[in-house]
């Protein structure tokens, strides 16, 4: 058999084990940070496949890494694993199956790479959504995990098209908390430093902002801590925010107006002001065109249509972390017949669907012969690699 052909046989093989475990991980919806039983079942697996297996990495109880290398000499490559759910909805964005399918993908490259040389990996990444020190390929970028890899692969369960690496908008999520005194509010309101006054300056104050902003800029957030009771002039409050751009440089420049504003409200009310992010700051999304281009050419191979939808940037990943410094590709497969919203129940459903689990045996095969062809043709890496830096160069000029 060809290499391909010895890809495919390992995939639809051994298929029926990764649909139970993105079954089982959807029964078992964890958030950021607490995904046990993802980490667990997925790192355990992957060491019956014969890849050493680290966990607890980066700063993440619930991350791992899985390596498999080979005794010939090769490229680096990373197959990037999600697991996490969503808080009261459970596994709306599909990260059951996300993990399920780099798994599987690089089980299968595991198959060849002692022939055609190089590392197989895994890094299993929490926390996607954000969260409780959410966004962990934040970390993982930071702590070097990628410094001497050559590119990562990846597939987001989408709605009833496939679609390429597309942009996306970084994000900054941030909390904001106030500090006052409390009185009661009729007898002695003259004794009390209102703590919600200045929450509530902060929200005026960024609608105000708004007018003088970018198109691409977004800020939304909610009051977490208003106070306990109408007669209490509440003396601590919290709110919480997202600030989105279309790249980090803007987004940051904005964070600084916000932290002017928190300054102000606090100074205006008398009460003590902190704003100070929650979780790693989440990068834009970089495409490197010429990689989606190989992984389009290996999809389209096993019988899939591709009709090019356009897509506007509107929401944020952490694989913009990973894109900022090498080649990444995360296009979005196909798993319903009709379209879909993230982060809905309908999502939800659809990803523990047959439909929605068959989408892990098409993106394993696509990922991982686009990866045999990344290891079988060295100028086409290197290729990418030029590329990735010169869109890297563009968006620093």
């Amino acid at each position: 058999m060809t290499l391909r052909d010895r890809i495919l046989q390992c995939a639809e093989s051994k298929f029926p084990v990764y649909r139970q475990i993105a079954l089982d991980i959807h029964a078992h919806p964890e958030t950021s940070n607490h995904e046990y039983f993802a980490c667990n079942l997925l790192s355990e697996q992957l060491k019956t496949e014969g890849f050493d297996i680290t966990t607890d990495v980066a700063g993440h109880p619930t991350g791992f890494t899985a390596v498999y290398k080979a005794q010939k000499p090769g490229p680096v490559l990373v197959f990037l694993a999600e697991y996490d759910a969503l808080a009261g909805l459970g596994h709306g964005c599909g990260h059951n199956l996300f993990g399920a399918t780099s798994l599987l993908a690089a089980v299968c490259l595991k198959q060849v790479i002692d022939e055609v040389g190089g590392e197989v990996r895994v890094y299993g990444t929490p926390g996607e959504e954000g969260g409780e020190n959410g966004s962990a390929k934040g970390s993982f970028v930071r702590e070097g995990f990628f410094k001497d890899v050559d590119a990562a692969l990846c597939v987001h369960p989408g709605s009833s098209e496939h679609e390429l690496t597309h942009e996306e908008i970084a994000c900054a999520p941030f909390r904001v908390e106030f500090k006052g005194r409390a009185s009661h509010a009729a007898a002695n309101p003259q004794e009390g430093i209102n703590a919600l006054d200045a929450l509530i300056m902060v929200f005026n104050a960024i609608g105000l902002l708004r007018q003088q902003l970018p198109q691409d800029v977004r800020i939304h957030g909610i009051v977490t801590k208003g106070g306990d009771a109408p007669n209490i002039i509440p003396d601590y409050t919290e709110g919480r925010f997202y600030v989105r751009a279309a790249n980090v440089k803007r987004m940051m420049a904005v964070y600084r107006k916000l932290e002017h504003i928190v300054e102000g409200a606090a100074l205006q009310t008398g009460c003590t002001g902190l704003m100070e992010l929650t979780q790693n700051v989440v990068d834009n999304i970089l495409p490197t065109p010429s990689f989606d281009a190989v992984y389009l050419k290996n999809l389209l191979s096993l019988g899939e249509e591709y009709h090019n939808p356009k897509h506007a940037p509107l929401g944020s990943s952490d694989v913009g972390n990973v894109s900022q410094c090498i080649p990444v590709i995360q296009p979005m497969i196909r798993i319903s017949e009709v379209p879909l919203a993230g982060h809905t129940i309908e999502k939800r459903e659809a990803c523990r669907s047959e439909m929605g689990l068959r989408s892990i045996l098409t993106g394993s095969e696509a990922l991982a012969l686009t990866a045999l062809d990344l290891i079988l043709d060295p100028a086409l890496l290197e290729s990418i690699k030029r590329e990735h830096a010169a869109v890297v160069a563009a968006q620093e000029s």
